[in-house]
């Protein structure tokens, strides 16, 4: 399956993605009518409703989100699921179109984790220039040296060949390449004064998009734990590994069109991610 070389700890270059056996489907309800719904249950539902929106609405600003000064939760208040994104908002600056000045909290470790895995997952890595603006950009200043020319060695134009991109990282003409990184969840494994390990459970895109393309975009499922260190003013990472899922089980989802994925991509642009 093509996908990224690895980003993990510069000085081990061994970590591949493989795609996962596919599960199979929940069982059908093969069979059975669909229950009819009686004017009652209509009712019961809509009383069930109005007493979620108004519980909703007493409790709202007793979440546990995070403020932005230090604090990961509010005290005596209810914190928010694991599943649930918190209130601090996306910071505002950016190098190399990547966000950056994270507050010196988990928050902002998750946020620059999750932020940090889109860039590394991005087609930009496959240009050289913008892979060693990119890597400048997220990793610590000796990471970084060590990780370029390993990594300009890995993104070679064989490599790159297989993937259907020329020796710049170009598609051919007419082909649209894609390669995005989707975080789903992060979690804090460690942190500390100066240090922070955070997982990014993440689904990838990554194929060509085209007529005639011989690897058609598909998805992948991966988690991947980045070491951080605060710099002084914000988390850089100080090494990575990746490893497979958890990988949900397929859906029954048709597959759309080279064209309606190249249209998709052109149009839905990615995001600055915050927990």
């Amino acid at each position: 399956m093509p996908t990224h070389p690895s980003h993990h700890d510069p000085d081990d270059a061994t970590t591949t993605r493989t795609r996962l056996p596919e599960g199979e489907s929940a069982a059908l309800a093969a069979g059975r009518r669909p229950v009819r719904t009686s004017r009652t249950m209509v009712t019961v539902v809509g009383v069930v409703v109005l007493l979620i929106a108004a519980l909703a609405f007493a409790t709202r600003g007793s979440s546990g989100g995070g403020t932005g000064n230090g604090s990961d939760g509010a005290k005596g208040g209810g914190q928010a699921a694991p599943t649930a994104p918190t209130g601090v908002r996306p910071v505002s600056g950016n190098t190399s179109g990547i966000a950056t000045g994270f507050p010196k909290t988990q928050q902002g470790a998750q946020s620059a984790a999750a932020n940090y895995a889109v860039a590394l997952g991005g087609d930009g890595m496959f240009k050289t220039n913008t892979r060693h603006a990119v890597v400048d950009a997220v990793y610590t200043a000796d990471a970084a040296a060590k990780l370029k020319p390993t990594q300009d060695q890995a993104y070679s134009k064989d490599f790159l060949s297989k993937l259907g991109l020329d020796a710049n990282g170009n598609p051919p003409s007419g082909m649209t390449f894609i390669s995005r990184t989707i975080p789903v969840g992060t979690k804090v494994e460690q942190y500390g004064t100066d240090t922070a390990t955070v997982s990014v459970w993440y689904t990838g895109l990554i194929g060509m998009a085209g007529n005639s393309s011989t690897d058609p975009v598909h998805t992948d499922w991966m988690t991947w734990t980045f070491n951080l260190v605060w710099t002084g003013s914000d988390w850089k990472v100080a090494s990575d590994s990746q490893k497979n899922g958890p990988a949900p089980v397929p859906g029954d989802d048709t597959a759309a069109t080279a064209a309606d994925i190249a249209k998709a991509v052109s149009q839905y642009g990615g995001f600055t991610y915050a927990r």
